[in-house]
């Protein structure tokens, strides 16, 4: 079994790095290599020189400058544009070449786990600090020593598992505007034996932009990058029709708070997240993953399309349109009556779904989506029986990625 922090030549380790950027630029092994250049900047100042040797240096300077730090795959490391788009291409390349596998991005908190300060933990989740796993039938419950504070973090069901098998289709990175002590904390309770990330574990501090995510700092190409995060928001526009959204993961009251929600947290019910069919949401997206996975790598194939132009976007959008296909949408009381049906995020994500959306019932409308079942739409709905839906119904086929079952959506009077 190959692991993924094997699975990429190139990055595997920083003597190939420094070797491929060596012949990138033509170098011999006895010219200095890129590293060395920075260790020899950091020992001496610049001055100005004439010599050709202190010309490179500054040439060289100005032209990492001018890109990316990669500092999380070694310390102190710039590429510039150049090397960027080579080790993006010939990784990537690489591994769908030679090991059949994609890019995957994984977000951390309310994606693959939640954490809260020990202090903010409420009087009935007091008993995670004191009973032992086995006490509480609470699976991977950790306390977390940080520089200056005590957290206790959560991991989502079934996380384990799918980091196993997704390492086996994609080459897995994590990427969260955390901070850095916080991340490689993350990362060590996920992959104690840096197996599966291999050094790729992004944090805000690598980040290019402020408050954004972008794909411009991992050495992949856009097109075979899929992103698993609760939010697409926090990524910038080139990057989000890379995305795939996950239900928020609320284990702690302070994580409900947070966003709002009035409900019991999992922890003071001592029970756990699951779907509406019972089985871990990590479970369906892993079912997911190995869909996009055998599309990309075997069913594209009759477009007769090359494995190295293929774009990993195109069959999420394929994939998306099929979820509520066939199915024709009329809107009731959903939308605040100011706002254009067709501009709100409900309207366009059925559309991404598949679906056709009407603001005017007709023969053909298959589906009315309604906050309360006694609007004209409602009845009629009832009356011609059409299916009448609430809101959360097309919610859940876009987190589930199919469609759902309409009598588990029920549309309720409102008093």
């Amino acid at each position: 079994m190959m692991s993924v922090a094997t699975g990429s030549p190139i990055l595997h380790d920083i003597d190939n790095l420094v070797g491929f950027l060596k012949r990138g630029r033509g170098q011999q092994d006895s010219d200095y290599s890129h590293l060395e250049l920075i260790e020899r900047r950091k020992r001496r100042n610049i001055i100005e020189t004439t010599t050709n040797e202190e010309a490179r240096f500054a040439d060289e300077e100005k032209s990492r400058s001018s890109g990316v730090r990669f500092g999380y795959l070694h310390k102190g490391l710039g590429l510039n544009h150049d090397e960027i788009d080579r080790l993006r291409n010939d990784n990537t390349n690489i591994l769908l070449l030679h090991h059949k596998k994609l890019h995957l991005v994984l977000d951390l908190d309310h994606t693959l786990l939640n954490s809260t300060f020990l202090d903010n933990m409420s009087p009935d989740e007091q008993y995670l600090k004191t009973q032992t796993q086995s006490d509480h039938s609470l699976q991977h419950v950790h306390i977390v020593n940080t520089p200056g504070t005590q957290l206790m973090t959560k991991f989502r069901p079934y996380i384990m598992t799918f980091l196993m098998q997704a390492s086996q289709m994609f080459e897995l990175s994590i990427y969260t505007m955390g901070s850095r002590d916080y991340t490689l904390e993350m990362a060590k309770l996920l992959d104690p034996r840096n197996q599966i990330f291999g050094g790729r574990v992004i944090s805000r501090s690598e980040s290019t932009k402020e408050d954004r995510k972008g794909l411009d700092v991992l050495l992949a190409r856009d097109s075979a990058v899929l992103i698993l995060d609760d939010t697409k928001d926090v990524w910038t526009v080139d990057n989000q029709d890379n995305v795939i959204i996950m239900p928020r993961y609320h284990f702690f009251r302070s994580s409900c708070q947070q966003f709002g929600l009035s409900s019991k947290p999992y922890s003071e019910l001592k029970t756990d997240e699951c779907d509406r069919y019972g089985g871990a949401y990590l479970a369906n997206v892993l079912q997911l993953l190995r869909h996009v996975h055998s599309i990309f790598f075997n069913e594209v194939e009759i477009q007769g399309w090359d494995l190295i132009d293929r774009d990993v976007r195109l069959v999420l959008k394929i994939l998306q349109k099929e979820v509520l296909k066939g199915c024709k949408i009329v809107f009731s009381h959903v939308f605040p009556s100011n706002v254009q049906a067709d501009t709100h995020p409900l309207w366009k994500m059925a559309e991404q779904l598949g679906a056709i959306c009407s603001t005017q019932v007709d023969p053909t409308v298959t589906h009315v989506v309604a906050a309360d079942a006694r609007t004209q739409k409602s009845r009629w709905a009832v009356e011609e029986g059409k299916f009448l839906v609430n809101p959360q119904w097309i919610h859940t086929a876009n987190f589930m990625w199919q469609k759902q079952p309409e009598d588990s959506f029920p549309c309720h009077y409102q008093h």
